[in-house]
C-alpha cells in the first residue's frame, strides 16, 4: 500500500525499517472523488499531499472571475499551497481534484512529529520545496519569454499525459491563452 510514497521518499533519503514504519503510521490515506475542493481561496492550508493516483489542479480566480490554472499535479507528485501551509496564512489559490484521487496526507502536526523523530526528513521536505520553487520559477520564465506555441510544447514535455486527462480549457488557462487559440495551435502542430 505504501510502496509508491516510500519509493518517492527513498529517492532523497534512506530510511530504516523502523523509520519507514513510523512515517507510514503518521500518514493519512484518503480516496477523494473528482471535482473535490481540497483547499478553498481564503482558507489556511493544513496539508501537504502525495498523489498516489489521480490529477490535481491548483488555480486562482482573477479580478474578472476567470479561473487561472497555476499547476497540475499528477501521480508521484506532492502538492500543497506552500506559503499558506508554512506561514499558516490564508490561501490565494484553490486546489481541486480533476480525477478520482488516492492521496497520502501530511498535516502540520504530523510533519512536526516526523521532523522531531526523524530529522533527515528536513532534507526530504526541503527538496520538495525546492522543486516547487523551480517549477514555479520556470513557469513564470516560460510565460513571459516564450511564444504560446513554445509554451504548449514545453507543457507537453512536462505533463505528457495531461491532455487526455483534463479539459482543454484548463490547459489553455495554464498557458495564458484562450481555448480557441489553443485549438489553433494544436491544429497547426498536427498538420506538420
Amino acid at each position: 500500500m505504501y510502496s509508491n510514497i516510500i519509493n518517492n521518499v527513498s529517492k532523497h533519503i534512506t530510511l530504516t525499517k523502523d523509520e519507514t514504519q513510523f512515517f507510514t503510521e503518521l500518514l493519512t490515506f484518503k480516496k477523494v472523488p473528482k471535482k473535490t475542493i481540497l483547499l478553498q481561496q481564503g482558507e489556511i492550508c493544513k496539508f501537504e499531499v502525495y498523489i498516489q493516483k489521480g490529477c490535481i489542479r491548483s488555480y486562482y480566480i482573477d479580478e474578472d472571475g476567470l479561473e487561472v490554472t497555476l499547476l497540475f499535479s499528477v501521480e508521484d507528485w506532492w502538492v500543497s499551497n506552500m506559503a499558506s501551509f508554512h506561514e499558516q496564512t490564508p490561501s490565494q489559490m484553490i486546489i481541486e481534484t480533476m480525477e478520482d484521487c488516492e492521496l497520502y496526507i501530511v498535516t502540520p502536526q504530523t510533519k512536526e512529529i516526523l521532523l522531531k523523530k526523524i530529522p533527515k526528513f528536513e532534507r526530504f521536505f526541503r527538496i520538495i520545496v525546492q522543486r516547487h520553487l523551480c517549477t514555479f520559477q520556470n513557469r513564470v520564465l516560460h510565460t513571459i519569454s516564450k511564444s504560446a506555441t513554445d509554451r504548449y510544447l514545453d507543457f507537453l514535455k512536462l505533463y505528457p499525459g495531461i491532455p487526455t486527462r483534463v479539459a482543454q480549457h484548463y490547459i489553455a488557462s495554464y498557458l495564458g491563452i484562450s481555448a480557441e487559440f489553443l485549438s489553433k495551435i494544436r491544429k497547426r502542430l498536427s498538420g506538420k
